[in-house]
């Protein structure tokens, strides 16, 4: 594998997610190449959120890309540990149906104390996201 391609820190967000409950509760797994990462959060029944559209329940969605924030912060930086979240707004941009989403997360600015990040969830069509949150990290020492 070409060593511009790896990251190694890639090896820790995997051991992250197996350490979060609630990770391990959605079935979510990340691909790491270079600095990118690319969040997936497999389709399971549990995550309908209502059965009549077959629609996946917001909270997942949002869980879900609160994750893939939080996450791609650590791999971008030399934190020793995932950084807390300070404030989130999410959009609701279309229905997620019942198939696998997928999501990449921007850090918009690191700060010393804090950094901003955009994540978008997608389905079938990265152009078309089902759903998209800016959200706000601590990123400085405890």
């Amino acid at each position: 594998m070409n060593p511009d391609l790896t990251n190694p820190r890639a090896d820790e967000i995997d051991a992250i997610l197996k350490r979060i409950p609630f990770a391990q509760t959605l079935g979510m797994r990340c691909e790491v190449l270079g600095d990118e990462m690319t969040a997936i959060l497999p389709y399971q029944e549990k995550l309908i959120g209502n059965v009549t559209i077959r629609a996946l329940h917001g909270g997942a969605i949002a869980s879900f890309l609160e994750l893939t924030a939080m996450l791609q912060v650590f791999l971008v930086s030399d934190m020793p540990r995932p950084p807390k979240a300070i404030n989130i707004t999410i959009d609701y941009l279309r229905q997620g149906h019942a198939k696998d989403l997928y999501a990449r997360a921007f850090v918009m600015k690191m700060g010393r104390r804090m950094a901003s990040v955009r994540a978008e969830a997608w389905q079938e069509n990265r152009a078309d996201p089902v759903s998209a949150i800016v959200a706000h990290f601590m990123v400085a020492a405890d």
